[in-house]
Protein backbone atom coordinates (compact mmCIF):
# COMPACT_ATOMS: atom_id res chain seq x y z
CA UNK A 1 0.00 0.00 0.00
CA UNK A 2 1.52 3.23 -0.96
CA UNK A 3 1.42 6.69 0.72
CA UNK A 4 -1.29 9.06 -0.70
CA UNK A 5 0.27 10.79 -3.55
CA UNK A 6 0.11 14.46 -2.32
CA UNK A 7 1.63 13.30 1.57
CA UNK A 8 5.07 14.83 1.67
CA UNK A 9 8.10 11.62 2.71
CA UNK A 10 8.67 12.05 6.25
CA UNK A 11 9.65 9.86 9.39
CA UNK A 12 6.05 9.94 10.29
CA UNK A 13 3.88 6.93 8.72
CA UNK A 14 0.23 6.48 9.90
CA UNK A 15 -0.98 3.22 12.10
CA UNK A 16 -3.38 2.66 8.54
CA UNK A 17 -0.21 2.71 6.24
CA UNK A 18 2.51 0.95 8.42
CA UNK A 19 0.32 -2.44 8.80
CA UNK A 20 -0.55 -2.19 5.00
CA UNK A 21 3.00 -2.08 4.81
CA UNK A 22 3.75 -4.54 7.06
CA UNK A 23 1.25 -6.80 6.10
CA UNK A 24 1.79 -7.13 2.65
CA UNK A 25 5.72 -6.77 2.89
CA UNK A 26 5.65 -9.85 5.12
CA UNK A 27 2.92 -11.19 3.43
CA UNK A 28 4.66 -11.16 0.40
CA UNK A 29 7.95 -12.44 1.14
CA UNK A 30 6.52 -15.24 3.46
CA UNK A 31 4.25 -16.50 0.06
CA UNK A 32 7.44 -16.37 -1.94
CA UNK A 33 9.23 -18.50 0.20
CA UNK A 34 6.83 -20.47 0.62
CA UNK A 35 6.54 -20.80 -3.41
CA UNK A 36 9.68 -21.25 -4.05
CA UNK A 37 10.60 -23.96 -1.28
CA UNK A 38 7.83 -26.19 -2.84
CA UNK A 39 8.95 -25.17 -6.33
CA UNK A 40 5.57 -22.94 -7.54
CA UNK A 41 7.18 -20.04 -8.71
CA UNK A 42 6.61 -20.14 -12.52
CA UNK A 43 9.81 -17.54 -12.31
CA UNK A 44 11.94 -19.58 -10.25
CA UNK A 45 15.64 -19.73 -11.47
CA UNK A 46 16.64 -23.31 -9.76
CA UNK A 47 16.08 -26.32 -11.35
CA UNK A 48 14.11 -28.87 -9.82
CA UNK A 49 16.52 -31.94 -7.72
CA UNK A 50 16.68 -34.76 -9.79
CA UNK A 51 16.46 -38.23 -7.43
CA UNK A 52 19.36 -36.61 -5.62
CA UNK A 53 22.05 -39.52 -3.93
CA UNK A 54 22.65 -37.00 -1.22
CA UNK A 55 20.74 -34.35 0.95
CA UNK A 56 23.58 -33.20 2.89
CA UNK A 57 27.66 -32.15 2.30
CA UNK A 58 30.49 -32.42 5.25
CA UNK A 59 33.77 -30.81 3.44
CA UNK A 60 36.96 -31.16 4.86
CA UNK A 61 39.44 -28.66 3.18
CA UNK A 62 43.53 -28.94 4.16
CA UNK A 63 44.76 -25.38 3.75
CA UNK A 64 48.07 -25.22 2.27
CA UNK A 65 48.49 -27.41 -0.22
CA UNK A 66 48.75 -31.42 1.20
CA UNK A 67 51.57 -33.32 -0.08
CA UNK A 68 49.84 -36.31 -2.46
CA UNK A 69 53.50 -38.17 -2.70
CA UNK A 70 53.69 -37.87 0.79
CA UNK A 71 50.08 -39.27 1.64
CA UNK A 72 48.67 -40.90 -1.14
CA UNK A 73 50.41 -40.70 -4.42
CA UNK A 74 52.97 -43.46 -3.63
CA UNK A 75 55.82 -43.07 -6.48
CA UNK A 76 58.88 -45.47 -6.75
CA UNK A 77 60.50 -43.62 -8.73
CA UNK A 78 61.29 -41.22 -5.84
CA UNK A 79 62.39 -43.83 -4.19
CA UNK A 80 65.25 -45.46 -6.28
CA UNK A 81 66.28 -41.94 -7.55
CA UNK A 82 66.49 -39.77 -4.76
CA UNK A 83 69.12 -37.41 -4.41
CA UNK A 84 69.39 -36.82 -8.13
CA UNK A 85 68.35 -34.16 -10.58
CA UNK A 86 64.67 -33.96 -11.44
CA UNK A 87 64.51 -34.77 -15.23
CA UNK A 88 61.10 -36.07 -16.62
CA UNK A 89 62.68 -36.55 -19.64
CA UNK A 90 60.40 -35.29 -21.67
CA UNK A 91 62.21 -31.82 -22.74
CA UNK A 92 59.35 -29.96 -20.23
CA UNK A 93 60.71 -26.88 -18.64
CA UNK A 94 61.41 -27.69 -14.31
CA UNK A 95 60.18 -24.62 -12.76
CA UNK A 96 59.04 -24.14 -8.90
CA UNK A 97 56.82 -21.06 -8.16
CA UNK A 98 58.54 -19.92 -5.05
CA UNK A 99 61.91 -21.22 -5.18
CA UNK A 100 64.67 -23.33 -7.49
CA UNK A 101 64.05 -26.70 -8.44
CA UNK A 102 66.27 -29.29 -5.38
CA UNK A 103 66.88 -32.58 -5.90
CA UNK A 104 64.22 -35.65 -5.97
CA UNK A 105 62.61 -36.12 -2.81
CA UNK A 106 61.88 -39.34 -1.51
CA UNK A 107 58.99 -39.39 1.02
CA UNK A 108 60.19 -40.13 4.70
CA UNK A 109 57.17 -42.16 5.41
CA UNK A 110 56.75 -45.62 4.79
CA UNK A 111 53.84 -46.86 2.67
CA UNK A 112 51.54 -49.41 2.78
CA UNK A 113 48.46 -51.60 0.68
CA UNK A 114 45.57 -51.18 2.74
CA UNK A 115 42.14 -52.73 1.89
CA UNK A 116 40.97 -55.07 -0.82
CA UNK A 117 41.25 -52.48 -3.20
CA UNK A 118 44.78 -52.54 -2.19
CA UNK A 119 45.13 -48.41 -2.15
CA UNK A 120 48.76 -46.89 -1.28
CA UNK A 121 48.51 -45.09 1.99
CA UNK A 122 51.27 -43.34 3.80
CA UNK A 123 52.01 -44.59 7.60
CA UNK A 124 51.01 -40.86 8.56
CA UNK A 125 47.10 -41.67 8.27
CA UNK A 126 46.80 -44.96 9.84
CA UNK A 127 43.44 -44.17 10.97
CA UNK A 128 41.76 -43.08 7.58
CA UNK A 129 43.58 -46.48 5.95
CA UNK A 130 41.21 -48.70 7.51
CA UNK A 131 38.45 -46.94 5.57
CA UNK A 132 39.95 -47.41 1.96
CA UNK A 133 37.67 -49.22 0.82
CA UNK A 134 35.10 -46.77 1.69
CA UNK A 135 36.53 -44.08 0.03
CA UNK A 136 36.48 -43.04 -3.94
CA UNK A 137 40.33 -41.18 -4.47
CA UNK A 138 40.71 -38.59 -7.11
CA UNK A 139 44.12 -39.11 -8.12
CA UNK A 140 44.80 -36.64 -10.88
CA UNK A 141 43.20 -33.49 -10.19
CA UNK A 142 44.58 -30.52 -11.41
CA UNK A 143 44.25 -26.69 -10.45
CA UNK A 144 45.20 -23.99 -13.03
CA UNK A 145 47.34 -21.89 -10.27
CA UNK A 146 49.97 -23.00 -8.14
CA UNK A 147 48.90 -19.83 -5.79
CA UNK A 148 47.17 -20.19 -2.77
CA UNK A 149 44.40 -16.92 -2.92
CA UNK A 150 43.60 -18.20 -6.35
CA UNK A 151 44.03 -21.80 -5.95
CA UNK A 152 41.58 -22.21 -2.80
CA UNK A 153 39.00 -19.66 -4.67
CA UNK A 154 39.10 -22.17 -7.54
CA UNK A 155 38.24 -24.64 -5.51
CA UNK A 156 35.94 -23.09 -3.14
CA UNK A 157 34.01 -20.62 -6.21
CA UNK A 158 35.17 -21.96 -9.76
CA UNK A 159 37.05 -19.19 -10.18
CA UNK A 160 40.51 -17.73 -9.82
CA UNK A 161 39.13 -14.06 -8.84
CA UNK A 162 37.13 -12.96 -5.77
CA UNK A 163 33.31 -12.31 -6.19
CA UNK A 164 32.12 -15.03 -6.91
CA UNK A 165 29.51 -17.78 -4.92
CA UNK A 166 31.21 -20.75 -3.19
CA UNK A 167 29.99 -24.18 -3.48
CA UNK A 168 28.50 -24.15 0.09
CA UNK A 169 26.19 -21.06 -1.08
CA UNK A 170 25.18 -22.07 -4.60
CA UNK A 171 23.74 -25.69 -2.31
CA UNK A 172 21.72 -23.45 -0.51
CA UNK A 173 20.63 -21.44 -2.90
CA UNK A 174 19.65 -24.07 -4.67
CA UNK A 175 18.34 -26.48 -2.00
CA UNK A 176 17.85 -24.12 1.06
CA UNK A 177 18.33 -25.74 4.29
CA UNK A 178 16.21 -29.27 6.18
CA UNK A 179 16.01 -27.43 9.16
CA UNK A 180 14.12 -23.97 9.72
CA UNK A 181 16.51 -23.57 13.06
CA UNK A 182 20.28 -23.89 11.44
CA UNK A 183 21.31 -22.11 8.63
CA UNK A 184 22.18 -24.33 5.03
CA UNK A 185 25.76 -23.48 5.08
CA UNK A 186 28.22 -23.00 8.07
CA UNK A 187 31.99 -23.16 7.80
CA UNK A 188 34.16 -23.92 10.90
CA UNK A 189 37.13 -22.63 10.70
CA UNK A 190 40.89 -23.97 12.34
CA UNK A 191 41.20 -21.96 15.92
CA UNK A 192 44.41 -20.80 14.81
CA UNK A 193 42.92 -18.32 12.41
CA UNK A 194 40.45 -18.24 8.90
CA UNK A 195 42.73 -19.61 5.64
CA UNK A 196 43.57 -17.91 2.87
CA UNK A 197 41.83 -15.54 1.51
CA UNK A 198 39.59 -15.47 4.79
CA UNK A 199 36.18 -15.11 4.73
CA UNK A 200 36.12 -14.86 0.49
CA UNK A 201 36.50 -18.84 0.69
CA UNK A 202 32.66 -18.83 2.09
CA UNK A 203 31.41 -16.01 0.45
CA UNK A 204 28.01 -16.05 -1.23
CA UNK A 205 29.19 -13.61 -3.91
CA UNK A 206 26.67 -12.17 -6.31
CA UNK A 207 23.98 -14.40 -4.81
CA UNK A 208 22.03 -13.41 -2.28
CA UNK A 209 23.70 -12.32 0.87
CA UNK A 210 21.72 -15.16 3.04
CA UNK A 211 23.38 -17.59 1.65
CA UNK A 212 27.02 -16.84 2.43
CA UNK A 213 28.61 -19.14 4.95
CA UNK A 214 27.96 -18.92 9.01
CA UNK A 215 31.13 -18.91 10.62
CA UNK A 216 31.45 -20.51 13.98
CA UNK A 217 34.40 -20.58 16.10
CA UNK A 218 33.95 -23.80 17.62
CA UNK A 219 36.91 -23.54 20.15
CA UNK A 220 35.12 -20.08 21.53
CA UNK A 221 33.26 -20.67 24.68
CA UNK A 222 30.28 -18.78 22.44
CA UNK A 223 31.63 -20.19 18.91
CA UNK A 224 28.57 -17.62 17.46
CA UNK A 225 29.35 -14.08 18.53
CA UNK A 226 26.89 -11.80 20.01
CA UNK A 227 23.79 -14.78 19.59
CA UNK A 228 23.12 -13.77 23.71
CA UNK A 229 23.22 -10.52 25.66
CA UNK A 230 26.31 -10.30 27.64
CA UNK A 231 25.98 -10.51 31.14
CA UNK A 232 26.70 -7.18 32.25
CA UNK A 233 23.99 -5.83 29.84
CA UNK A 234 21.25 -5.99 32.56
CA UNK A 235 19.38 -3.43 30.75
CA UNK A 236 18.48 -6.13 28.00
CA UNK A 237 15.65 -7.17 28.96
CA UNK A 238 13.27 -9.32 27.17
CA UNK A 239 10.69 -6.29 26.98
CA UNK A 240 13.76 -3.93 25.71
CA UNK A 241 14.56 -6.34 22.94
CA UNK A 242 10.85 -6.75 21.57
CA UNK A 243 10.40 -2.92 21.65
CA UNK A 244 13.95 -2.77 19.92
CA UNK A 245 13.52 -5.83 17.35
CA UNK A 246 10.08 -4.06 16.52
CA UNK A 247 11.76 -0.76 16.08
CA UNK A 248 14.16 -2.00 13.47
CA UNK A 249 11.93 -4.36 11.80
CA UNK A 250 9.76 -1.10 10.92
CA UNK A 251 13.05 1.04 9.85
CA UNK A 252 13.61 -1.87 7.78
CA UNK A 253 10.21 -2.53 6.11
CA UNK A 254 10.77 0.99 5.00
CA UNK A 255 13.76 0.72 3.49
CA UNK A 256 12.92 -2.30 1.79
CA UNK A 257 9.69 -0.73 0.01
CA UNK A 258 11.57 2.04 -0.94
CA UNK A 259 14.48 -0.24 -2.32
CA UNK A 260 12.43 -3.26 -3.87
CA UNK A 261 15.64 -4.49 -5.70
CA UNK A 262 17.74 -4.07 -2.93
CA UNK A 263 18.37 -7.88 -2.03
CA UNK A 264 20.97 -7.03 1.15
CA UNK A 265 18.19 -5.75 3.52
CA UNK A 266 16.33 -8.44 2.90
CA UNK A 267 18.90 -11.13 3.28
CA UNK A 268 19.75 -9.01 6.64
CA UNK A 269 16.05 -9.30 7.69
CA UNK A 270 16.02 -12.79 7.01
CA UNK A 271 19.40 -13.31 9.29
CA UNK A 272 18.06 -11.56 12.56
CA UNK A 273 14.86 -13.29 12.17
CA UNK A 274 17.26 -16.90 11.71
CA UNK A 275 19.39 -15.47 14.89
CA UNK A 276 16.34 -15.13 16.70
CA UNK A 277 15.17 -18.62 16.30
CA UNK A 278 19.25 -19.94 16.74
CA UNK A 279 18.70 -18.18 20.30
CA UNK A 280 17.40 -21.39 21.04
CA UNK A 281 18.34 -24.64 18.31
CA UNK A 282 22.16 -23.68 18.11
CA UNK A 283 22.60 -24.04 22.07
CA UNK A 284 21.55 -27.51 21.92
CA UNK A 285 23.11 -28.59 18.40
CA UNK A 286 26.75 -27.37 19.49
CA UNK A 287 26.23 -28.80 23.06
CA UNK A 288 29.15 -31.39 22.92
CA UNK A 289 28.24 -32.39 26.54
CA UNK A 290 25.46 -34.86 25.46
CA UNK A 291 27.52 -36.47 23.36
CA UNK A 292 28.44 -40.34 24.96
CA UNK A 293 32.25 -40.90 26.40
CA UNK A 294 32.70 -43.42 23.94
CA UNK A 295 31.87 -41.05 20.99
CA UNK A 296 34.38 -38.05 22.95
CA UNK A 297 36.84 -40.93 22.41
CA UNK A 298 36.62 -41.81 19.27
CA UNK A 299 36.87 -38.60 17.59
CA UNK A 300 39.74 -38.11 19.95
CA UNK A 301 38.06 -35.01 22.28
CA UNK A 302 40.27 -36.25 25.28
CA UNK A 303 43.48 -36.15 23.34
CA UNK A 304 45.63 -32.91 23.37
CA UNK A 305 46.74 -33.51 19.43
CA UNK A 306 43.51 -33.94 18.35
CA UNK A 307 41.03 -32.61 20.03
CA UNK A 308 40.56 -28.99 18.37
CA UNK A 309 39.65 -30.55 14.99
CA UNK A 310 37.90 -33.32 16.62
CA UNK A 311 35.56 -30.68 18.13
CA UNK A 312 35.10 -29.51 14.21
CA UNK A 313 34.71 -32.58 12.99
CA UNK A 314 32.19 -34.16 15.84
CA UNK A 315 29.96 -30.54 15.57
CA UNK A 316 29.76 -31.11 11.84
CA UNK A 317 28.62 -34.21 11.84
CA UNK A 318 25.69 -32.88 14.94
CA UNK A 319 24.99 -29.60 12.42
CA UNK A 320 23.76 -32.30 9.17
CA UNK A 321 22.39 -34.23 11.54
CA UNK A 322 19.80 -31.31 12.77
CA UNK A 323 19.70 -30.28 8.90
CA UNK A 324 22.32 -28.27 8.08
CA UNK A 325 22.57 -28.46 4.42
CA UNK A 326 26.36 -28.20 4.20
CA UNK A 327 29.03 -28.08 6.36
CA UNK A 328 32.97 -27.09 5.51
CA UNK A 329 35.43 -27.75 8.43
CA UNK A 330 38.95 -26.68 7.64
CA UNK A 331 42.18 -27.41 8.51
CA UNK A 332 45.09 -25.28 9.12
CA UNK A 333 45.11 -21.32 8.95
CA UNK A 334 46.61 -19.02 6.52
CA UNK A 335 50.66 -17.96 7.02
CA UNK A 336 53.66 -19.70 6.54
CA UNK A 337 53.36 -22.30 9.41
CA UNK A 338 50.31 -24.30 11.23
CA UNK A 339 48.75 -25.98 7.89
CA UNK A 340 49.48 -27.94 5.16
CA UNK A 341 51.90 -25.14 3.38
CA UNK A 342 55.36 -27.22 3.87
CA UNK A 343 58.27 -25.12 2.43
CA UNK A 344 60.47 -25.78 4.87
CA UNK A 345 60.81 -29.43 5.93
CA UNK A 346 58.42 -32.13 5.11
CA UNK A 347 59.79 -34.29 7.86
CA UNK A 348 58.77 -31.80 10.66
CA UNK A 349 55.54 -29.86 9.20
CA UNK A 350 53.34 -32.71 7.34
CA UNK A 351 53.18 -35.67 10.73
CA UNK A 352 51.39 -32.90 12.64
CA UNK A 353 48.88 -31.77 10.55
CA UNK A 354 48.29 -35.58 9.75
CA UNK A 355 48.50 -36.62 13.55
CA UNK A 356 46.04 -33.76 13.95
CA UNK A 357 42.92 -34.75 11.63
CA UNK A 358 43.73 -38.70 10.84
CA UNK A 359 41.70 -39.81 13.80
CA UNK A 360 39.01 -37.17 14.22
CA UNK A 361 38.41 -37.67 9.90
CA UNK A 362 38.22 -41.49 10.22
CA UNK A 363 36.10 -41.11 13.52
CA UNK A 364 33.82 -39.27 11.68
CA UNK A 365 33.15 -41.88 8.50
CA UNK A 366 33.04 -44.28 11.45
CA UNK A 367 30.52 -42.33 12.84
CA UNK A 368 28.41 -41.16 10.19
CA UNK A 369 27.96 -44.72 8.97
CA UNK A 370 26.85 -46.51 12.45
CA UNK A 371 24.15 -43.77 12.88
CA UNK A 372 22.81 -44.62 8.99
CA UNK A 373 23.99 -40.87 7.98
CA UNK A 374 26.48 -41.89 5.32
CA UNK A 375 23.47 -43.36 3.35
CA UNK A 376 22.56 -39.59 2.63
CA UNK A 377 25.85 -37.43 3.72
CA UNK A 378 28.53 -36.70 0.95
CA UNK A 379 32.40 -36.98 2.94
CA UNK A 380 34.67 -34.45 0.90
CA UNK A 381 38.96 -34.32 1.46
CA UNK A 382 40.20 -31.40 -0.55
CA UNK A 383 42.52 -28.97 -0.62
CA UNK A 384 44.27 -26.29 -3.30
CA UNK A 385 47.04 -28.20 -4.68
CA UNK A 386 49.87 -30.65 -4.00
CA UNK A 387 53.57 -30.59 -4.02
CA UNK A 388 56.77 -30.93 -5.85
CA UNK A 389 58.64 -34.15 -6.62
CA UNK A 390 61.76 -32.39 -6.22
CA UNK A 391 63.04 -30.65 -2.72
CA UNK A 392 62.60 -26.24 -1.90
CA UNK A 393 66.17 -26.14 0.11
CA UNK A 394 66.95 -29.70 1.63
CA UNK A 395 63.42 -30.68 2.90
CA UNK A 396 60.87 -29.19 1.70
CA UNK A 397 58.80 -29.07 -1.14
CA UNK A 398 56.93 -26.26 -2.98
CA UNK A 399 53.84 -25.60 -4.85
CA UNK A 400 52.45 -28.16 -7.63
CA UNK A 401 49.25 -27.68 -9.42
CA UNK A 402 49.98 -30.03 -11.90
CA UNK A 403 48.74 -32.84 -10.06
CA UNK A 404 47.24 -33.26 -6.38
CA UNK A 405 44.71 -35.90 -4.83
CA UNK A 406 41.02 -35.56 -3.37
CA UNK A 407 38.41 -37.93 -2.15
CA UNK A 408 34.86 -38.61 -1.45
CA UNK A 409 32.74 -41.14 0.58
CA UNK A 410 29.42 -41.81 1.40
CA UNK A 411 25.96 -41.39 -0.84
CA UNK A 412 26.13 -41.85 -4.65
CA UNK A 413 29.88 -42.89 -4.40
CA UNK A 414 31.29 -45.76 -5.79
CA UNK A 415 33.73 -47.48 -2.59
CA UNK A 416 37.11 -48.28 -3.47
CA UNK A 417 37.89 -46.79 -6.75
CA UNK A 418 40.02 -44.97 -8.10
CA UNK A 419 40.25 -42.29 -11.19
CA UNK A 420 43.46 -41.06 -12.75
CA UNK A 421 46.72 -41.10 -12.73
CA UNK A 422 49.55 -38.73 -12.54
CA UNK A 423 53.27 -39.51 -13.92
CA UNK A 424 55.85 -41.35 -12.49
CA UNK A 425 57.13 -38.38 -10.33
CA UNK A 426 53.21 -37.48 -9.33
CA UNK A 427 54.73 -33.96 -10.62
CA UNK A 428 51.88 -33.97 -13.55
CA UNK A 429 48.27 -35.19 -13.93
CA UNK A 430 48.33 -37.82 -16.97
CA UNK A 431 45.31 -40.10 -17.07
CA UNK A 432 41.49 -39.16 -16.54
CA UNK A 433 42.55 -35.80 -15.03
CA UNK A 434 40.28 -34.46 -12.84
CA UNK A 435 39.54 -30.04 -13.15
CA UNK A 436 37.54 -28.34 -10.29
CA UNK A 437 34.84 -28.25 -12.34
CA UNK A 438 34.42 -31.43 -13.14
CA UNK A 439 34.81 -31.60 -9.38
CA UNK A 440 31.87 -29.27 -8.99
CA UNK A 441 29.80 -30.64 -11.41
CA UNK A 442 29.71 -34.62 -9.70
CA UNK A 443 28.83 -32.99 -6.12
CA UNK A 444 26.14 -31.30 -7.58
CA UNK A 445 24.93 -33.85 -9.61
CA UNK A 446 25.12 -36.47 -6.42
CA UNK A 447 23.11 -33.66 -5.16
CA UNK A 448 20.49 -33.62 -7.91
CA UNK A 449 21.50 -30.57 -9.45
CA UNK A 450 22.69 -29.96 -13.31
CA UNK A 451 25.65 -27.69 -13.22
CA UNK A 452 24.88 -26.37 -16.66
CA UNK A 453 20.97 -26.05 -15.83
CA UNK A 454 22.05 -24.20 -12.14
CA UNK A 455 22.22 -20.68 -12.68
CA UNK A 456 22.27 -17.09 -11.86
CA UNK A 457 21.43 -13.63 -13.92
CA UNK A 458 24.35 -11.74 -13.27
CA UNK A 459 25.73 -8.56 -14.79
CA UNK A 460 23.74 -10.03 -18.21
CA UNK A 461 24.97 -13.43 -18.16
CA UNK A 462 23.62 -16.73 -16.82
CA UNK A 463 26.61 -17.24 -13.96
CA UNK A 464 27.85 -20.92 -12.99
CA UNK A 465 29.27 -22.55 -9.93
CA UNK A 466 31.48 -24.08 -13.16
CA UNK A 467 31.88 -21.59 -15.75
CA UNK A 468 31.75 -22.89 -18.81
CA UNK A 469 33.35 -26.30 -17.93
CA UNK A 470 33.07 -29.57 -16.14
CA UNK A 471 31.73 -32.95 -16.67
CA UNK A 472 30.52 -35.38 -13.93
CA UNK A 473 32.73 -38.13 -12.81
CA UNK A 474 30.89 -40.81 -13.87
CA UNK A 475 33.10 -44.05 -12.62
CA UNK A 476 33.28 -42.75 -9.02
CA UNK A 477 29.75 -41.96 -9.10
CA UNK A 478 27.61 -45.46 -7.73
Amino acid sequence: MNPAPNRPRSADVTRREFIGRLGGGLGTAGLACLLQREQLLASAPIPAPARPRVRRVIQLFMNGGASQMDLFDHKPALFQKAGQPFDPGNGDRVEAPTSEPGKILKPPFEFQRHGQSGRWVSSLLPNLARHVDELAFLMAMQSRTNVHGPGSYLMNTGFLLPGFPCLGAWVGYALGSESDNLPAFVVLPDSKGLPYNQRGNFSAGFLPVSHQGTVLQAHLPEPIANLQPHPSSTFITPNASRDGLDLLQRLNQRHLTANPGDSRLESRIQAYELAARMQLSAPEALALDGESEATRRLYGLDNPTTADFARRCLLARRLVERGVRFVQVWSGAGGPTGNWDNHTNIVKELPPMCAATDQPIAALLRDLKARGLLDDTLVLWNTEFGRMPFSQGSEGRDHNGGTFVGWMAGAGVRPGVTYGESDEWSWKATRDITTPYDFHATVLHLLGLDHERLTFRHNGADRRLTDVHGHVIQPVVG
